[in-house]
């Protein structure tokens, strides 16, 4: 997929549905890739990538029309992503749950049988700062500016959370690694 046209986002901010719509079409499936890898589940992702969305609709005016578009609309989508992930944090906090049933939890054999999965699973108990940098940086390849312009943490502490990040995923997988051996 070759990148947007820089001019579509401007042409979007001038009130041109198409142009709009192009934008969706364009960023749609990368974000939602980036919300369901922050929020671990569909329907919160797909919440959050349709108002980010309108978000960035109802926010063009704010749109500046020499920065970079990339940044702007993953700095709206990764602030509702944090607001969904607090409101989850406030719903666990309310409601205490037990213990999953055995049978309930996944099979003993199927443990480590799908790379993917154990992937998901090391990302999902990283804290979601770390967890944010490494998906901006490595899965949707922003560059550090870009993912300082979306969580407005400074480059140091960015490329420190990223390296956290890998170090954390590379121990956890060695270690699935060495047990499925």
């Amino acid at each position: 997929m070759s990148d947007i046209d820089p001019a579509v986002p401007i042409r979007a901010k001038g009130g041109d549905e198409h142009a709009f719509l192009e934008i969706v079409e364009y960023y749609y499936p990368r974000c939602l890739r980036f919300a369901r890898n922050m929020l671990g589940n569909d329907q919160d992702a797909e919440e959050a990538v349709q108002d980010a969305f309108v978000r960035v609709h109802d926010s063009f005016p704010r749109f500046r029309e020499d920065a970079r578009f990339d940044p702007w609309l993953f700095r709206i989508l990764a602030n509702r992503c944090r607001t969904l992930m607090a409101r989850a944090r406030r719903h666990h906090a309310l409601i205490e749950y037990g213990d999953l049933p055995l049978s309930a939890s996944a099979p003993e054999e199927d443990f480590g049988a799908d790379w993917a999965e154990e992937v998901r699973m090391v990302l999902e108990s990283l804290p979601p700062e770390q967890k944010e940098a490494f998906l901006l940086r490595h899965v949707e390849d922003l560059s550090y500016e870009d993912i300082a312009a979306v969580t407005g943490v400074g480059l140091s502490a960015l490329r420190m959370r990223v390296k956290r990040a890998c170090d954390t995923l590379r121990v956890r997988l060695a270690g699935v690694e060495q047990n499925d051996r």
